[in-house]
C-alpha cells in the first residue's frame, strides 16, 4: 500500500490527504547534551525549594529557588552567566539535596585591629573573590575610623553582596560569617580580608570559630534520572567527599562486553560523566579508582575558589564542545570564571602532569593567568592496560555519541518492523532485511568518518554482521567495530641540521 490516507474497507467516491513528518536528513545529529547538577540549597530555603529534578534556566531563578550563594547557585552563575551564553541552550535540571541530619554550618571570624590613621579602601575575600557578579567586597576606611566602626563596614560590605556564600555581623571589632548552607562542602569556603599596600594602621586577622559537619546522599536523586539521559553530571561536592563518589560510581557502572553495570547495561545506556572539583593536588581519590570510568576530576590547584567552581567551569567548556564538535577536545581552553593562584603548583611542570594523567587525574596549566586545561580524564587507569580504553572524556563522548545515533536509526528502519529474508520479495511498508539494514549501517559508518568521530570507516563496514537470533525468531541481532579517531596531545619533530660546506 503506497498510502492509507484513506482505509482501504473505503468504497464511496472521497478524496484523501495525509501528511506525515519525516527526517530525511543523512547525517545522524550530535548527542544532545543535558546537565545535571546536584547540590545543596542555604539553609533558609530548605522549607520551600523544590525536593525533585527542576529544570533551571538562569542564575537567578537558582538564588530565587534554592538561594543565593547557595551551591546550587555557586554552580549555575558559572553555567549560565548574565554576562556571556555560558551553556546556551544546553538544558540544566537541578537534583537538590536536603540538609543532613545535624549538618552544621561553616563560622569564620575576621577580628579588626587598629584606629585607622588614614583613608583607604580596603576588600574583604570571599572564596577567592574581591568582587562577584559586579558586586565589589570594597570597604572603604576613613581616618579616625575605630574597630567597631570597620567590622561593621565590613559586614555591610559583604551583604550587599547578594550571590555571597556568606551572611555577616558585627560585634565590638569582630565580623562573625556564617555559611549559607550547612554541610562539609563549606569547608572550602574561604574568607580573610585581602592583603593591601595602604593598610593605614590597621591589621585583620580571620579564624574559623565553627567547623561545618554533614554530608548528604545523592541516591535517591540518581534515582530520579530514570530514562532521561543526563550525559553530564557536575558533582558539586568535590573530590574531599568520597561516598558521595563512591555512589556516583555504583549508579553509572561500569561498560563490559560481557557483563556491564549501572547506566551502561544494554537495556539502559545512558550513561554520564560527573565532573568533580578539586582545588587541592593530591591523586589519592584517584588512584582508589583505577577500575572507574565515572569520575572526571575538575583541577584547580592552590584555589581559593570552591571546587564545585572548578567543576562548572569545566562543565561550561566541556558541554558546549560535546554539544556542538564532539570529535574535539577541551584542552587548551581556559576556565572562563576561576579564582587563580598567585602561587606555582605541581602541574605546571610537564614530567608531573604526565605522572598526574596516568594516575587518572585531570590537569592545568597558568597561562595568562587563568587555569588552561591540559588533560580532561577520567580516574580510569587500570593496571596492564597500556592504553586506557576509557581515559579520555572525550573518547568516551565519542562513543556516547555513536550509540545516540545508532539508536536513532534503529528507531527509524528496524525497531517494530517486520523482519524478511534478504532475497524475499516484499511490497509493504515497515520491513527490515538485514542486507538492507547493514547497507544502512555502511552509510553510517561514512558519516561518522566525515564527522571525524571515527576512522577508517571500512573497517566498520567490514565488521557489520547483521543475523536473526537462532533461538528467538522475533530478534534481530547487530553487531560492529569502530576506530575512534584521534586526536593531537603530543607532537613530536625531529630536525636535523648540518653546515653548508659548499658544492
Amino acid at each position: 500500500m503506497i498510502s492509507n490516507a484513506i482505509g482501504t474497507e473505503r468504497v464511496s467516491k472521497i478524496t484523501g490527504y495525509l501528511l506525515t513528518g519525516a527526517d530525511f536528513s543523512e547525517v545522524s545529529p550530535n548527542l544532545p547534551q543535558r546537565i545535571a547538577i546536584i547540590g545543596e540549597g542555604n539553609t533558609a530555603n530548605q522549607a520551600t525549594m523544590p525536593t525533585v529534578g527542576t529544570e533551571i534556566s538562569s542564575a537567578k531563578e537558582a538564588g530565587e529557588k534554592f538561594g543565593f550563594g547557595s551551591p546550587i547557585y555557586n554552580v549555575m552563575r558559572i553555567l549560565r552567566p548574565a554576562t556571556s551564553d555560558g551553556v546556551g541552550g544546553i538544558p540544566t535540571i537541578v537534583y537538590p539535596q536536603a540538609e543532613p541530619g545535624g549538618a552544621v554550618a561553616k563560622e569564620v571570624e575576621i577580628t579588626v585591629v587598629g584606629t585607622a590613621t588614614g583613608n583607604a579602601v580596603h576588600y574583604a575575600e570571599i572564596c577567592g573573590r574581591t568582587n562577584l557578579d559586579g558586586l565589589s567586597y570594597s570597604v572603604s576606611v576613613v581616618e579616625g575610623d575605630t574597630e567597631t566602626v570597620i567590622a561593621g563596614k565590613i559586614a555591610d560590605s559583604i551583604n550587599n553582596v547578594l550571590g555571597c556564600p556568606f551572611t555577616a555581623s558585627s560585634a565590638l571589632g569582630v565580623v562573625t560569617l556564617v555559611c549559607k548552607w550547612k554541610g562539609a562542602t563549606a569547608e572550602w569556603a574561604f574568607a580573610k580580608m585581602a592583603s593591601t599596600d595602604n593598610a593605614v594602621g590597621i591589621t585583620y586577622s580571620e579564624t574559623t570559630s565553627v567547623s561545618p559537619i554533614g554530608e548528604p546522599t545523592v541516591s535517591d536523586s540518581l534515582n530520579e534520572f530514570g530514562n532521561e539521559w543526563n550525559t553530564i553530571v557536575v558533582n558539586s561536592y568535590g573530590v574531599e567527599l568520597p561516598d558521595i563518589m563512591d555512589e556516583l560510581e555504583a549508579f553509572n557502572g561500569k561498560p563490559d562486553p560481557v557483563s556491564p553495570t549501572g547506566r551502561f547495561v544494554g537495556s539502559v545506556m545512558k550513561p554520564f560523566i560527573a565532573l568533580t572539583g578539586s582545588t587541592s593536588t593530591d591523586t589519592s581519590a584517584t588512584e582508589s579508582r583505577k577500575d572507574e570510568v565515572t569520575i572526571a576530576v575538575c583541577p584547580a590547584p592552590e584555589s581559593f575558589g570552591l571546587p564545585m567552581e572548578a567543576a562548572a567551569n569545566m562543565c561550561v567548556l566541556f558541554a558546549r564542545v560535546s554539544q556542538d564538535t564532539p570529535h574535539l577536545d577541551v584542552s587548551g581552553k581556559s576556565y572562563p570564571d576561576m579564582p587563580t593562584t598567585s602561587d606555582s603548583f605541581d602541574m605546571q611542570d610537564y614530567n608531573n602532569r604526565d605522572i598526574f594523567v596516568k594516575e587518572g587525574h585531570s590537569t592545568v596549566d597558568k597561562v595568562n593567568g587563568k587555569y588552561q586545561i591540559k588533560d580532561f580524564v577520567t580516574t580510569y587507569h587500570p593496571l596492564g592496560e597500556l592504553v586506557p580504553q576509557y581515559r579520555y572524556c572525550r573518547n568516551l563522548m565519542i562513543d556516547f555519541n555513536i550509540k545516540f545515533g545508532y539508536v536513532l536509526l534503529e528507531e527509524i528502519n528496524v525497531e517494530d518492523h517486520a523482519i524478511a529474508e534478504n532475497d524475499d520479495v516484499v511490497s509493504v511498508s515497515k520491513v527490515i532485511k538485514p542486507k538492507q539494514w547493514i547497507a544502512i549501517l555502511n552509510t553510517y559508518a561514512e558519516g561518522l568518518a566525515k564527522r571525524a568521530l571515527i576512522s577508517e570507516p571500512s573497517f566498520m563496514q567490514n565488521s557489520i554482521n547483521v543475523g536473526l537470533s537462532t533461538s528467538n525468531p522475533d530478534r534481530l541481532e547487530t553487531f560492529f567495530r569502530y576506530k575512534r579517531s584521534s586526536f593531537a596531545r603530543i607532537l613530536a619533530t625531529t630536525a636535523e641540521a648540518g653546515f653548508n660546506f659548499g658544492n
